[in-house]
């Protein structure tokens, strides 16, 4: 079948497939309430609908839709663990701090699929993850890695996988080794965020879309958050806006930095049985992750090119199709139907950063590539500790997360060419 353009450019896959999405008003006057929440992705919707189901007054708004950020954009992979493998942490923090940010990851997978169950939430949840290695010579630390998660982090749905079973499982000849993981999946983000905001509306959220946080300030001990169409006065605000932060607050926008990530999605594969056999999602090892996974319809769903400036290409998939026939090259030629793109947001040491930027003010984001996991429990973590339930979300405010050099004037050109030069390595 010869290639055709996108049907549908920038427009996501998961935009069509996701059914009813309803929308929510802008907000048409001023608004005093206990929590303010900046942000209607995963994290702000999430802390939302824990405090309005707890009797909390809250008012969230977002300054698009809800889920036209990553939350709504993104691969959809839940990934294990934080971003960095246990082992890599427990050199870093230690065995009891790194083993305490694994059972976080876990707590957040649980809480995940469970919030889904029950919200009656369809979210196509597929099981599997294969991570995969596009160099010889790491073996050793593939099997080493399985072991300590058995052994060490008491998780046994991870097994290796050498060149021939990876090749099976991904059906391409592409990789050297790599390991496979029971114990995790893929989701259609999307429909995850629309159950989300009905949750929280249904609870008792205040809810407004297409209303833009323009200034933050602080008075008599409650701040103030400046939009065009009037203003919220609260006690406490969450910032979570994790790529979308502009220069709304300066101390979030020197940690958590914006990169574009883009996706395409092919039209079923029925003639192609044997790429991705076991329909698992794949997340390789080069600096600018590839990621692809198969669609409960039988699609691939491939992201890999990354920009580190705020341009969108104009053909998404031209990109996007070489990377897909350089590891399937009987798919050269196959239907892209579907190619998109958006903001992500990681921190200088792929890290999630958390903290209290001002007086009464918390920003959660950088989640630098596990955000489908991560995004949604810290939402709710933030939430719990507002209600007085928890203090686990002080396990990341405690993680050392440095700003990226340059300021403001710098750190952009700083990252393209540090990210420029990591993206050279891995292709050596």
């Amino acid at each position: 079948m010869a290639w055709q353009s996108p049907i549908a450019p920038g427009i996501s896959l998961y935009q069509e497939t996701a059914g009813e999405r309803p929308a929510y008003p802008a907000l048409d006057g001023s608004k005093t309430t206990s929590v303010a929440i900046i942000g209607g992705g995963f994290t702000g919707l999430q802390a939302a609908v824990t405090l309005a189901a707890a009797g909390t007054p809250v008012v969230l708004i977002d300054g698009a839709r809800f889920g036209d950020g990553a939350s709504g954009r993104n691969g959809g992979q839940m990934g294990t663990g934080q971003r960095a493998y246990p082992d890599e942490l427990e050199e870093e923090l230690g065995f009891e701090r790194s083993k305490a940010l694994f059972d976080l990851a876990e707590n957040a997978k649980r809480h995940l699929l469970d919030f889904a169950t029950a919200n009656a939430i369809d979210i196509d949840y597929m099981p599997g993850q294969l991570n995969v290695e596009h160099k010889p010579g790491n073996e050793k630390d593939y099997r080493e890695t399985v072991e300590t998660m058995a052994t060490r982090y008491g998780y046994p749905h991870i097994s290796y996988m050498d060149r021939e079973e990876t090749a099976m499982r991904v059906g391409s000849t592409h990789y050297h080794c790599g390991t496979r993981d029971v114990g995790t999946g893929h989701i259609h983000p999307l429909k995850l965020l629309i159950g989300l905001a009905k949750a929280a509306k249904a609870a008792g959220a205040d809810l407004y879309e297409m209303t833009k946080a323009t200034a933050l300030r602080q008075a008599s001990g409650k701040t103030i958050i400046e939009t065009a169409n009037g203003t919220i006065t609260a006690e406490r605000v969450l910032i979570a806006t994790n790529g979308y932060i502009g220069d709304l607050e300066p101390v979030t926008a020197a940690h958590v930095m914006p990169i574009r990530s883009f996706i395409g999605a092919t039209v079923p594969l029925d003639a192609f049985p044997s790429v991705i056999p076991g329909s698992e999602a794949i997340a390789d090892s080069r600096f600018v992750v590839r990621y692809w996974r198969k669609t409960k319809d039988g699609r691939l769903l491939f992201g890999g090119r990354e920009a580190y400036t705020s341009d969108t290409p104009r053909d998404i998939s031209i990109h996007i199709r070489r990377q897909i026939a350089e590891l399937y090259p009987a798919l050269e030629n196959i239907e892209i139907s579907h190619g998109w793109g958006g903001s992500v947001a990681i921190t200088m040491p792929r890290k999630p950063f958390a903290r209290e930027v001002m007086p009464g003010v918390t920003s959660i984001g950088g989640y630098s590539g596990h955000g489908v996991m991560l995004s949604n429990y810290c939402g709710k973590l933030w939430a719990d500790q507002v209600l007085g339930r928890s203090t686990e979300l002080d396990l990341l405010k405690d993680l050392k997360v440095g700003a990226f050099p340059g300021g403001a004037a710098l750190r952009k050109p700083l990252l393209f060419l540090a990210l420029t030069w990591y993206a050279m390595r891995d292709r050596v």
